[in-house]
């Protein structure tokens, strides 16, 4: 796995096609340095607005999650690289992705210190389904369909990152985890396995849930909440979260695209995310701006 590194990747061309076998993996620095001393103003945000993280999360192991994830992870790589789906590194929209990515990753730590030691991954997967995710220990894949479809901006690419990464930092999916286990195990039962054992070997053979789990209406407001933050802070204008919603409601005209049916989305939480932007908007004024900016594909591009 090669770290991702700006003088090994260069802008070029948008191809017509994400046809290629090779694996890229890219390993992000987390820049934890910079997150050690972060300036005065940085202690501002919504880290007031989200509450702790859930006891559930206590009943499943991190490690044995996130060792799930990226089996599975690697799992979906194959799968997409076997059908020439997998994008090159060296494709525009994966340099975007990369990007992106790098400026987000160094304010992960404070919402979850795991973060600084995750193998950071993103990847773009030739598929039009409209859709992204990050599965826990920072595995990230866009799908080709959500930057065509939906042309997005840098601000709003970041705002899904964002989004996405936050599922993984407040450890949505391990809860959801930890809360399928105490049902089907019993308190008694869970008490005695808290160590590894049975939960642990439940959350291995539980990864192929995490490519399709659904989150609670809280959950997707709290990674509103702290995507909204991750993206100011990276420099990315946090008010897109607003046209990224009103792009998504008109692709859901007809058959809903499938981001819809894991991140429900209306004029409620537009009005919410209107309603934070107040308290990340000084974020954004006293971040750094992206030194490049990036165009979306081509409209007349299509996947072949």
């Amino acid at each position: 796995m090669s770290a991702l590194d700006p003088a090994t990747t260069h802008p070029g061309c948008c191809l017509c096609a994400l046809h290629s076998r090779r694996l890229f993996t890219g390993l992000l620095a987390t820049g934890g340095a910079a997150a050690l001393t972060a300036p005065a103003w940085a202690q501002q945000g919504l880290q007031a607005e989200v509450g702790k993280t859930s006891s559930f999360t206590r009943l499943v192991s991190a490690e044995q999650i996130e060792a799930a994830a990226a089996q599975q992870y690697r799992q979906m790589l194959r799968e997409a690289a076997a059908q020439r789906a997998l994008a090159p590194k060296d494709h525009p929209q994966v340099v975007r992705l990369h990007a992106i990515a790098k400026r987000i990753i160094p304010h992960a730590p404070p919402w979850n210190g795991r973060a600084k030691q995750w193998q950071w991954e993103v990847n773009l997967i030739g598929s039009p389904q409209v859709n992204a995710f990050c599965m826990p220990g920072g595995k990230v894949a866009f799908y080709w369909g959500i930057l065509h479809q939906l042309q997005l901006n840098d601000d709003e690419v970041a705002t899904i990152m964002g989004h996405e990464a936050a599922h993984a930092l407040r450890e949505h999916a391990r809860e959801r985890m930890g809360k399928t286990a105490a049902t089907r195990i019993g308190a008694g039962l869970v008490s005695s396995l808290l160590g590894l054992g049975g939960l642990g070997d439940a959350a291995l053979g539980a990864g192929a849930q995490l490519l399709t789990l659904q989150f609670s209406r809280s959950d997707e407001t709290e990674a509103d909440l702290v995507g909204m933050e991750l993206a100011a802070r990276a420099g990315y204008d946090p008010a897109a979260g607003i046209t990224l919603w009103q792009k998504m409601m008109a692709a859901s005209q007809g058959a809903p695209p499938q981001f819809l049916s894991t991140h429900p989305a209306g004029d409620t939480r537009i009005k919410d995310i209107q309603a934070k932007l107040p308290k990340v908007q000084p974020l954004y004024a006293q971040a750094a701006r992206p030194p490049r900016r990036f165009a979306p594909p081509p409209t007349t591009q299509a996947r072949k």
